[in-house]
C-alpha cells in the first residue's frame, strides 16, 4: 500500500461514495421488521418480527406482481438476450468503414432517449385511432387494436420496446471483445476454406463464450428488478393486472399509501431473491465452464 497510496488514493472518493451511499443505508432494511413510524424513527419503532413479510404474502397484489416480475424478466432474457450478440457478430462482419460505424450509432442511439420519452413515443406510435403501427396494420385490411388496454399484449409492448431501445448498447461489450480476435487466425481460415459462418461459429464466437456467461449471470441476478419507470408510465387501469411487478407495487405502497415498513419488507424480499439467484447461476457457470465472477 505504500508503494502504491496514489492509486489508493485515487480510489478513495469511491470508497466513500460507496460506504455513505450503499452500506450506510442498509441500516433502512430494520423497517421490514418493525410497526415503523416516521415521527419515533427506525431506533425507537416497535420491533414486531416477520409481521410485515406475512402481510405481504398474503396481500391481493403480491402474487400478481411477483408473477408479472418474472414474465416480463424472463421474456426478456429468453428474446433479448441473445439479440445483442447477434448484432455483434453480424456488425463485425461488415467492412470497417462508414456504413458499419453508422449502423452501430444508429443501434445504440435508442438508449439515450430518456424513458419518459419513450413512453410517449409507444403511446403515439400504439394509439387506437392515429397511431402508425395501427395505420401498418389497417393497410391489412385488420381492424386495429389497442395495445395498451389489452393485459394480454402488455407484456409484448414492454419487452419488444426494450430490444429496441437497448440492444445496440449491449452489444458494446461484445464489439469490444470481438476486436481482441487475432485477425491471422481468420485470414488462416479462410485461406483453408472456411466459409463466413463457420469462421463466426469456430473463432468468433468461441471468443464471446465468457463474456456472454459474465452478463448472464449478472442478468440473471436482476430478474425481480424490472425498472418501474417504464412499466409505470405506460400503466392504466385497463391492463393493470399485466402490468403491476414488484417495483411498481412496492412505490405505491410505499410512497403513495405511506407504509414504508411494508414497502420495505416488498423490496427486501426482492433483494433476497435476486441475490440467491446471482449466488445459484454463478455456481452452476463456474461448474459448467470456467467463467465466473468469483
Amino acid at each position: 500500500m505504500r508503494k502504491n497510496w496514489q492509486l489508493y488514493f485515487l480510489l478513495l472518493p469511491a470508497v466513500i461514495y460507496i460506504l455513505l451511499f450503499v452500506y450506510k443505508p442498509m441500516s433502512g432494511i430494520l423497517i421490514a421488521f418493525e410497526d415503523y413510524s416516521l415521527k419515533k424513527g427506525i431506533w425507537g419503532s416497535k420491533w414486531i418480527g416477520l409481521d410485515n413479510f406475512s402481510r405481504l404474502f398474503r396481500s391481493y397484489w403480491f402474487p400478481i406482481a411477483l408473477k408479472n416480475t418474472l414474465t416480463l424478466s424472463v421474456l426478456t432474457l429468453l428474446i433479448g438476450f441473445p439479440v445483442p450478440i447477434i448484432l455483434a457478430l453480424a456488425v463485425n462482419e461488415l467492412r470497417q468503414g462508414l456504413f458499419q460505424k453508422s449502423l452501430q450509432t444508429v443501434s445504440y442511439a435508442p438508449h439515450f432517449i430518456s424513458t419518459v420519452v419513450i413512453c410517449g413515443m409507444l403511446r403515439i406510435f400504439l394509439n387506437a385511432e392515429y397511431g402508425i403501427i395501427n395505420h401498418l396494420i389497417g393497410l391489412f385490411g385488420a381492424d386495429s387494436v389497442s395495445f395498451l388496454s389489452k393485459p394480454e399484449l402488455f407484456k409484448w409492448v414492454y419487452v419488444l420496446s426494450d430490444i429496441w431501445q437497448n440492444t445496440g448498447w449491449n452489444a458494446i461489450i461484445y464489439f469490444a471483445a470481438l476486436s481482441g480476435v487475432d485477425k491471422a487466425l481468420l485470414e488462416a481460415a479462410e485461406i483453408d476454406g472456411a466459409n463466413r459462418l463457420q469462421r463466426i461459429r469456430y473463432i468468433n464466437f468461441p471468443v464471446l463464450i465468457p463474456t456472454i456467461i459474465i452478463m448472464l449471470i449478472l442478468q440473471c441476478g436482476s430478474l425481480l428488478s424490472v425498472g418501474y419507470e417504464k412499466v409505470y408510465l405506460l400503466q392504466n387501469d385497463l391492463n393493470l393486472s399485466s402490468s403491476e411487478v414488484l417495483s411498481t407495487y412496492i412505490y405505491k405502497v410505499g410512497l403513495q399509501d405511506n407504509d414504508f415498513a411494508f414497502s420495505t419488507a416488498a423490496g427486501f424480499f426482492n433483494s433476497v431473491v435476486n441475490g440467491t439467484i446471482l449466488i445459484i447461476v454463478n455456481r452452476l457457470a463456474g461448474k459448467i465452464s470456467d467463467s465466473s465472477l468469483w
